[in-house]
């Protein structure tokens, strides 16, 4: 009975950013401590240490480098062919390191007591023990990754039924009415509700940002058919939008939000005010409405932006923000989204 190795499907993650750099100087730091206190060592043991750590942590960041810039092509590779490719270059450089720190060493006499060979025999042994715990690490990291991922669209899932097209019944009602005094306006309504319920099947997908965009209009087209003069909207976005993607049905339900819960809640005409702003590092929405508590009786207003918060969370971690404030009668709602899409 032949024994197969199944990995799952590993990509090389982007290290060169503060934190890895941080947890891999630390991580080099330790492996140095317990190189130079291992027993049996009799020479000046401090000194041991400084000469132990310069070298562990030229390895360990230049190896990091090496990945860093490698990244691209490596993520080509089989979960295998990564593993090895990894191994190989970092034992290449312990190689190379080790060497030019016996050719600066020789000149210090009682800094060796061994030859060149097996002081580059014994530091690739020792390399090669840190790789194979490296990468077990990495394969289990990579197995939980794979798990939080399949969680986290199953929540993403449920989290997007909870966000219920409230606005069906009203729209139907609408396209009814519309038959009757204008046609081409009912055939326009009944394609954007399709638009809109189409974009429902794709939760947890991830859009590009204008056709995000182009489904939030089409939802304000209903609105305002429903509503009339009782909603103005108006929107300020830039002419060049970043080509991104953001999670489907982001910018959506906020504009629901604050249809349902600010313009409905209004006993005269109201704005409602959508403005994009972008930046190098970020995309900002900002939508603005008036709000009238006294006349709102619909609950639910903090629970559904919490639940984007929530879908957000699964997508960006702790890169996006949303946040909301009320204050004489505004409300404002603050999306923000970052450009880079490397992640932890």
């Amino acid at each position: 009975m032949s024994i197969q190795l199944r990995l799952p499907e590993l990509q090389l993650p982007y290290l060169c950013h503060g934190r890895f750099l941080l947890r891999c100087a630390v991580l080099a730091q330790a492996v140095a401590v317990v190189l130079a206190f291992a027993p049996g060592i009799h020479n000046d043991l401090w000194l041991r240490l400084g000469l132990i750590s310069l070298f562990v942590h030229w390895v360990a960041l230049l190896t990091t480098l090496l990945f860093c810039l490698l990244r691209s092509g490596l993520n080509r590779l089989s979960p295998a062919k990564i593993l090895l490719a990894c191994c190989i270059i970092f034992l290449t450089i312990t190689l190379v390191i080790s060497y030019l720190a016996f050719i600066a060493m020789t000149d210090r006499p009682g800094q060796f007591s061994q030859s060149l060979a097996v002081f580059l025999f014994s530091n690739l042994m020792v390399a090669l023990i840190v790789a194979i715990i490296a990468m077990q690490f990495f394969i289990m990291h990579s197995e939980r990754s794979i798990q939080l991922q399949a969680q986290s669209k199953a929540e993403l899932t449920a989290l997007q039924a909870r966000i219920q097209p409230h606005f069906l019944f009203n729209s139907l009602n609408t396209v009814a009415e519309l038959i009757h005094i204008d046609p081409p306006a009912a055939e326009q309504a009944l394609l954007d509700l399709s638009a809109l319920f189409r974009a429902a099947l794709h939760a947890g997908e991830q859009v590009w940002l204008v056709d995000e965009l182009t489904l939030a209009r089409q939802y304000l087209s209903l609105e305002q058919w429903r509503l009339g003069n009782r909603m103005t909207v108006e929107w300020l976005q830039p002419a060049n939008l970043q080509q991104i993607k953001i999670p489907a049905l982001t910018v959506q339900p906020l504009l629901e939000n604050a249809v349902r819960h600010g313009i409905e809640s209004c006993t005269h005409p109201a704005t409602l005010q959508v403005d994009i702003v972008q930046s190098s590092q970020s995309l900002a929405v900002v939508i603005v409405n008036p709000f009238e508590s006294k006349h709102s009786d619909r609950p639910g207003n903090g629970i559904a932006l919490d639940n984007i918060r929530q879908r957000l969370q699964l997508h960006y971690g702790n890169g996006a923000q949303l946040t909301a404030s009320n204050s004489a009668g505004i409300f404002r709602v603050k999306l923000v989204i970052p450009l880079s899409q490397r992640h932890n």
